[in-house]
């Protein structure tokens, strides 16, 4: 307890010496100095830039790439991935579809020296460069543009860098890699475009 005044040195000194030892508290606690607590994979930087060079973040995709077009994949484009990863993971879905989340597209164990995805990848258990597909919410592998009953839809890119390649075969569903993704992420980038069908 201090007791002396405020108005006089001694007290201020008591008071600097107070307020000293409560900003050197949260040092004493169990975590050593300089470590960060880890993360979950809900709290992953979004450090990734996932770009398109068909559209721009927030705007159209292009039809070309919807199932009123020819339904093949944007290309897509990336920088900024962490040390130490060693697989990437990237999910394409369509949170405004009516009955629930519509994935449109899955890939994983894609190498991290690749920095980008082609247009038009073909629908295939396993990538040119390396890497596998899974299974959309049509049940087939490969991408599936977008095509919503009515109004306009966000659909997103989501970019994930992973510490490993997962022990995952070709045709996985996103809810299948989610859980071998887990504990495992990185970072995470993510590209959001819309369409609209009348």
């Amino acid at each position: 307890m201090i007791t002396t005044s405020l108005l006089s040195g001694r007290g201020r000194v008591t008071v600097t010496i107070l307020l000293l030892a409560l900003l050197l508290l949260p040092a004493c606690s169990g975590r050593d100095a300089g470590t960060e607590p880890e993360m979950s994979d809900e709290e992953v930087a979004m450090t990734i830039e996932l770009t398109s060079t068909a559209f721009n973040a927030g705007e159209a995709i292009p039809a070309i790439y919807t199932c009123d077009g020819d339904d093949i994949s944007p290309p897509l484009q990336w920088q900024n991935l962490p040390e130490g990863t060693g697989s990437l993971a990237l999910i394409m879905d369509d949170p405004d579809a009516p009955r629930g989340t519509w994935v449109h597209w899955v890939l994983y164990n894609i190498p991290p020296s690749t920095g980008e995805l082609p247009e038009n990848v073909a629908p295939a258990d396993s990538l040119p460069g390396g890497g596998s597909q899974g299974r959309s919410s049509w049940n087939r592998v490969g991408y599936g543009g977008p095509c919503p009953p009515g109004g306009t839809h966000r659909y997103f890119f989501k970019l994930y860098a992973l510490d490993a390649e997962l022990d995952l075969a070709p045709g996985a569903t996103k809810e299948q890699l989610l859980a071998a993704m887990e504990g495992h992420i990185l970072a995470q980038g993510e590209l959001v475009g819309t369409y609209a069908r009348r």
